[in-house]
């Protein structure tokens, strides 16, 4: 698989002086295309922060991040906003959607900014990923009138609409009971069977355990790696334990 996204000696870091913290302290990474990984790791070591340097969310301090032959340092904010918005999706654990707007409007809002696409032909976009998340119907209801789950499949079709190479999630399940957290990511593994390389931030060994290749991060570096295979749907079991071995084993 051809490297999309390449992270080189990535060192992010707040404060100053006596002060100064790396949260990220040096870090190499790739991503491939149609990749599915996870980044695991405690609270403070840098996860989040690494998901946000790759996306070009906010700039490093130290070391290049190149999408797909394009180093980040080099784009200006609009650019790196453009680049964002149709190259990269993005699934948080509580979707940022507006209270003034239904579902669908709230999912086509991004898509609305190229001028060069229709209204219908965003509205058909939009409606046939409903669809195919399981939430057609919803399209004229408030945020406030559905469950997490379905508000979360509605933030996924927004990710989409408009074709991203990656999705980055940040614990996209973790504000969602098991049964949703699993239908979330039955759902994030046929997007990335279909070929969108998918990176997910989180702290749940299940979630983990459905990736192909897991990051394993403490205090700011990457400490080890878990690679599997593709997850079949019959041996999530093993694979969370697998997951969990190597977390004791690396202490994280």
């Amino acid at each position: 698989m051809k490297r999309m996204i390449i992270g080189e000696h990535i060192v992010k870091s707040f404060g100053e002086g006596d002060e100064k913290h790396h949260v990220l302290d040096g870090v190499s990474l790739e991503i491939r295309e149609g990749e599915f990984v996870a980044v695991m790791g405690p609270s403070g070591s840098g996860k989040s922060t690494l998901m946000f340097a790759l996306s070009g969310t906010d700039r490093i301090n130290e070391g290049k991040v190149v999408f797909e032959g394009r180093n980040l340092a080099e784009a200006s904010e609009n650019e790196l906003s453009d680049l964002r918005r149709t190259q990269m999706g993005f699934v948080f654990q509580q979707p940022t959607m507006l209270k003034n707007l239904n579902i669908l409007d709230n999912i086509i809002l991004p898509s609305m900014r190229d001028h060069r696409k229709k209204r219908v032909e965003i509205v058909e976009k939009a409606r046939a990923l409903m669809k195919r998340v399981g939430i057609a119907g919803l399209e004229q209801r408030d945020i406030t009138q559905v469950s997490g789950g379905q508000l979360q499949r509605a933030g996924i079709c927004r990710a989409l609409m408009n074709s991203p190479r990656v999705i980055f999630g940040d614990e996209p399940t973790g504000a969602l009971n098991s049964i949703s957290a699993q239908e979330i990511m039955e759902l994030l593994g046929e997007i990335n069977a279909d070929g969108t390389a998918v990176m997910l931030v989180t702290h749940d060994a299940m979630v983990a355990a459905r990736t192909e290749r897991i990051l394993f991060m403490r205090d700011g570096k990457i400490a080890s790696e878990l690679k599997l295979p593709r997850y079949r749907g019959a041996d999530l079991d093993e694979r969370i334990e697998k997951v969990n071995e190597k977390m004791r084993e690396i202490g994280v």
